[in-house]
């Protein structure tokens, strides 16, 4: 049995450059946590069919938030899978389009200025361990992620949650991604 924290090699080189921090942030409340963890999920009566394309990995905010791959598809590579945020407060959306775009995000450089102060050590590691391990740079803000492939992951998320949720979830759910589509 293999002890890395994940089966995807994006994900296990980020939880190593984590614990090599200490317990000290890179991002505004982005830390790995158990992968694959069976919470609670936002839509909590789904079948198991439907929740097991769900993978959490990292909660997105100190408050809760927390980040999962969207199994969309069947593909064998997890790390191009598109990355969803669940948040505290039930917002919803399609974050990036797959691993390395979320990694680009995180290391944009936060917008409070205690923020910056605190993470001014840990951010720098990390953007230098971004540049060393897969030769990118932060994204210059969120703006910089191509909208058209995310909308296109947020209509078909959509689609999906419309095959089990009720329709309560799904209004919200919609309402949450700014869509309107045609539901069963």
């Amino acid at each position: 049995m293999s002890d890395a924290y994940s089966p995807i090699p994006e994900l296990n080189l980020l939880k190593e450059f984590q614990d090599s921090l200490g317990g000290q942030f890179f991002a505004p409340g982005f830390e790995l946590v158990e992968y694959n963890r069976d919470w609670d999920w936002f839509c909590g009566d789904a079948p198991d069919a439907y929740l097991a394309r769900l993978i959490p990995f990292a909660y997105a905010t100190s408050s809760g938030s927390y980040y999962a791959l969207w199994r969309c598809d069947d593909r064998t590579d997890l790390a191009t899978l598109p990355v969803v945020l669940f948040g505290d407060e039930g917002e919803l959306w399609v974050e990036a389009r797959n691993l390395l775009e979320l990694f680009r995000l995180l290391a944009i450089e936060p917008d409070d200025p205690e923020d910056r102060a605190r993470l001014a050590s840990p951010r720098q590691r990390y953007l230098e361990w971004l540049q060393q391990k897969f030769g990118t740079t932060p994204l210059d803000n969120s703006d910089d992620v191509d909208g058209e492939p995310l909308a296109e992951y947020a209509r078909r998320f959509a689609v999906w949650v419309s095959e089990f949720a009720s329709e309560d979830l799904l209004d919200h759910v919609l309402s949450e991604l700014d869509l309107d589509i045609p539901t069963p």
